[in-house]
């Protein structure tokens, strides 16, 4: 007596309707993620552009990569001001703006202190 038994192949139209329902299902929770991230502040990548931004700072960014450092000030204020407007997709937007430009001033810092150091 076999200890594993197989079921005969499914219908695949049954295969074909259950495909159809998990993908309805994932694109559904896909637009719900995407709700939610537009209807809350982003409090992480608020926190994360202030890092950055404070990071370059006090790397002497304003003199090394002064637009830059100008730059993620800017993108960091509009993103404030459009948590105050509760436009949360923008300053979320805005909000990565700052880091990232924030980074790059501290990437200009890192290269110039390598330069320096040769």
């Amino acid at each position: 007596m076999p200890l594993v038994t197989f079921s005969r192949a499914s219908d695949p139209t049954t295969i074909n309707k259950n495909t159809t329902l998990v993908s309805r299902a994932l694109s559904l929770l896909l637009a719900c993620m995407a709700i939610v991230a537009c209807t809350t502040p982003p409090v992480q990548e608020m926190s994360d552009a202030r890092q950055a931004i404070a990071a370059a700072e006090q790397a002497n960014g304003a003199k090394v990569a002064p637009e830059s450092l100008n730059d993620a000030h800017r993108f960091l204020a509009d993103a404030e001001r459009q948590i105050q407007q509760e436009a949360y997709g923008q300053a979320r937007m805005n909000a990565v703006r700052a880091k990232n430009r924030a980074s790059q001033a501290l990437h200009a810092i890192q290269s110039a202190t390598e330069q320096g150091a040769h």
